[in-house]
């Protein structure tokens, strides 16, 4: 199988490289008063003095791009934010994610999926086959129970505890298998588990005879609507090794985040 490299994400704590011209300097600013509102720390942020940081953010104010608070904050000017909703309206997740998971499945060599939460279920918009054998009876496009999966549990985890009761209230906990959590305080003891390890694990709980480990993907606002899984069957993996292999669904979750706008 032909696997593809995902680029690489560059670090995000280098200090900026002085601006050469006029075009890198405008884009310092604009990046700088889009994380900070305050002139002064504008200023910090860019390392450009302050003359030529109040000349850059006028022109900014007058395009649209930039718009001043009665207080004298800066805030996203309507051009920013019509702009980032259409960009956001263009996003394919599939087409982002899909070099990162074919990577991790060439890694791990197991199946991947990333999962989007649709509704009370989670939604697969990936699957990705390893060399083995044997292929899993999940289908791009199929629906699954949000509390028998690592990516819904996941997702679950983010909920606040009056969420989470709603969730069960209005979705139910279907029986899958015999291992499938169906009552609420084993859902609420669940998440905890996946907020204190930082990944979840299905063991045999929507499938049986199958088990993964799954982490968050986080989009640009860092809310946790998409997830990523490592699948396997459970005679060829012992929950330890599947467990050993949520420091690579993780790293390659973030990886993803990273590429959908998320900063740690």
């Amino acid at each position: 199988m032909t696997t593809s490299t995902p680029p690489a994400i560059p670090s995000n704590n280098t200090a900026p490289t002085a601006p050469a011209n006029a075009s890198e300097k405008t884009l310092l600013v604009l990046e700088a008063v889009l994380m900070h509102d305050r002139f002064t720390d504008v200023v910090e942020a860019t390392g450009l003095a302050k003359g030529t940081v109040h000349r850059i953010l006028m022109t900014l104010v007058d395009r649209g791009f930039v718009t001043v608070s009665q207080t004298g904050s800066y805030l996203p000017g309507p051009k920013v934010l019509s702009l980032a909703g259409r960009a956001l309206q263009r996003i394919d997740i599939s087409a982002i994610a899909q070099p990162f998971v074919e990577a991790l499945v060439a890694r791990v060599h197991c199946t991947v999926h990333l999962g989007v939460a649709n509704g009370d279920e989670v939604l697969y918009l990936i699957r990705s086959d390893s060399d083995k054998p044997y292929r899993m009876m999940s289908r791009v496009g199929n629906s699954i129970p949000m509390h028998t999966t690592g990516i819904g549990k996941c997702v679950l985890a983010t909920y606040s505890d009056d969420a989470l009761a709603l969730f069960v209230a209005r979705a139910g906990l279907p029986r899958m298998t015999e291992n499938t959590i169906t009552t609420l305080d084993g859902l609420r003891a669940e998440v905890q588990t996946v907020r204190d390890l930082g990944y979840a694990r299905d063991r045999e709980e929507n499938e049986p005879g199958i088990g993964c480990v799954a982490a968050p993907v986080r989009d640009h606002t860092g809310n946790v609507n998409y997830g990523l899984s490592i699948s396997t069957i459970m005679l060829d993996h012992t929950a330890d090794q599947i467990d050993a292999m949520s420091r690579d669904a993780i790293e390659t979750a973030d990886q993803i985040s990273r590429a959908l706008g998320w900063k740690p």
